[in-house]
């Protein structure tokens, strides 16, 4: 029951009953099943099952049923799991004519009568019982109490029908459909991720647009359990283990657009959970003039592109670009006179004349691993997808130092920090002088809807009531733009992306500080005298360009 029905329902109970109007005024929806709202209403008024039951039927228009006839009525439960029938307090039978009925406690949990239908395979009647009445049906019809220890065998005979029940929810329409709208929805909003998550009092569906997680409807027709079996089942997952987390991949295709989509699951307090990564196979490479990259510091990536060897890293947090930055980097030197090889996890894009591996750690495959396999192909470039442990690390500069150009990303903030966490995986000094050649520190800002943007000329009150204008060094003067919203961002001011880069490179005095005991703090400001444009200086160029705004530039850069 949704928590304006019972509300409604609570409203018509106040001058019949004990209700007080305070209890209507607070939220009646409980965190629980689907039917602890309705029985927490139904303690609240005083009032017997029986006479509760009549009410509940009374105000949504259904026939009521009592026990006498549930007794006589042939049950349908041989169709259903045990579980199910007790989770959702519902009871199906059948009467002389033959037609399907369910008896429920709550008429208005549609998911439980289209679950109902589903198994069945036709239209059923819905009739209103007590909660007393169904729980007495199905204690006597479904057989010993659950207080009862059951043996082993009879216990996984009710798990195997409760897992085949989910699988016939999970393959009907219903919740085919319902998936299937969450991610054209998913396409039209260009989200990259969908959260699926169950918590006490409810399924809650958020999608990560533009970076930003924005909430949206749940589906309201489909079992929440059905719902993520149904995701489980695409991802080629096993649906019967709930303990544990899972993995897996899919090909959709979704709005005449086909996809690649990634799944994670993982048990939580009142389910599992499902993270679906949405990969559209036609998105392309980017071109790297649309990276967002300053001229200057694209000719001088350009230039370290065009080096026989070497090790050329991209760091950032997750979800900061790299894997696209590394992509784009792969578009400019795959041509047919180069070899070029990749381990990545999992593989995002896929590129044509480039051998690209994913890792599988269930068999042993992952990055180190496949990189000592990688240098007896007689390649010219390895990309790797992530440097995370000292052995990694080692055969990754190794193979810098043996004639290959290396292209990998690590976790770090800026781009002076690689230095010492190379270190700190156990790299000697010297042989990092001798390999690496750059590191790209980059995030990503959201871009401000063209459509709907607006000039803002700075005032000196500007500058002394918002900090951000002050933090980021703009005057009095200048010319800034902020988001307003519209239809074609979707009210957020923004649409789309691009990134903001630091780019480092290993020479003059940098060079000469990379050896043990490095520090990234006297690293920075080398390069920074060098004249390396640091991420928030890019950021600020971009701010005022009306690219972006001073709130989203102190959003996800550090001002140093």
């Amino acid at each position: 029951m949704t928590s304006k029905a019972l509300a409604d329902f609570a409203a018509h109970l106040v001058s019949k009953t004990h209700l007080s109007p305070e209890f209507v005024a607070e939220d009646p929806l409980p965190a629980g099943g689907a039917d602890q709202g309705l029985r927490r209403l139904w303690q609240e008024t005083g009032l017997s099952a029986n006479s509760f039951a009549d009410e509940v039927a009374h105000f949504y228009g259904f026939d009521r049923v009592l026990l006498p006839q549930l007794v006589e009525a042939a049950p349908l439960t041989s169709a259903f799991s045990p579980r199910f029938l007790r989770e959702t307090v519902v009871f199906p039978y059948a009467v002389e004519d033959g037609k399907p009925r369910v008896a429920v406690a709550d008429p208005t949990d549609a998911a439980a009568v289209r679950a109902a239908e589903i198994v069945l395979g036709r239209k059923v009647e819905v009739e209103v019982a007590s909660f007393e009445d169904i729980a007495t049906i199905l204690g006597a019809r479904l057989g010993a109490d659950e207080a009862t220890a059951p043996d082993a065998a009879a216990t996984s005979a009710a798990a195997e029908d409760d897992i085949e029940s989910l699988r016939d929810l999970a393959s009907g329409a219903p919740v085919v459909r319902a998936v299937n709208d969450l991610l054209e929805r998913a396409m039209e909003l260009r989200a990259s991720d969908i959260h699926i998550e169950p918590f006490r009092n409810g399924l809650t569906v958020r999608m990560r647009v533009d970076g930003l997680l924005r909430a949206v409807p749940a589906p309201a027709d489909a079992v929440p359990q059905a719902l993520i079996s149904r995701i489980k089942i695409l991802a080629g997952l096993n649906i019967a283990e709930r303990r544990l987390p899972q993995d897996g991949a899919a090909r959709q295709r979704v709005a005449r657009t086909e996809i690649d989509i990634r799944v994670a699951t993982m048990p939580t307090q009142h389910g599992e959970s499902a993270v679906i990564r949405l990969l559209p196979r036609d998105r392309g490479l980017l071109d790297v003039t649309k990276l967002g990259l300053a001229a200057a510091d694209e000719k001088t990536l350009r230039r370290l592109l065009a080096l026989p060897h070497g090790l050329v890293i991209v760091t950032g947090p997750t979800g900061s670009g790299k894997t696209t930055t590394l992509a784009t980097v792969l578009s400019i030197l795959n041509d047919p006179s180069r070899k070029i090889l990749t381990i990545e996890d999992p593989v995002e894009y896929e590129i044509p004349g480039v051998n690209q591996s994913q890792v599988k750690p269930s068999i042993g495959l992952g990055f180190a691993t496949a990189m000592r396999a990688f240098v007896r192909q007689d390649p010219d470039v390895i990309m790797v997808g992530e440097v995370r442990d000292p052995e990694t690390a080692s055969i990754a500069v190794h193979a810098a130092l043996t004639g290959h150009l290396v292209l990998t990303t690590l976790h770090t903030e800026t781009a002076a920090a690689a230095v010492p966490r190379l270190l700190d995986l156990g790299v000697e000094g010297f042989l990092l002088k001798s390999t690496l050649r750059a590191v790209i520190a980059q995030r990503l800002v959201r871009i401000l809807c063209d459509r709907c943007k607006r000039p803002h000329t700075l005032t000196e009150a500007d500058i002394t009531e918002d900090h951000r204008f002050a933090m980021l060094g703009l005057r009095a003067g200048e010319v800034v733009h902020e988001p307003h919203g519209c239809e074609r961002c979707g009210g957020t001011g923004y649409r789309g992306r691009c990134g903001v880069f630091e780019l480092l490179v290993l020479d003059g005095a940098v060079y000469d500080l990379v050896g043990p005991g490095a520090d990234s703090r006297a690293i920075d400001q080398a390069a920074r005298q060098a004249g390396m444009t640091t991420m928030i200086e890019d950021a600020i160029a971009k701010c005022r360009a009306g690219t972006t705004s001073a709130a989203e530039v102190l959003r996800v850069t550090t001002v140093r």
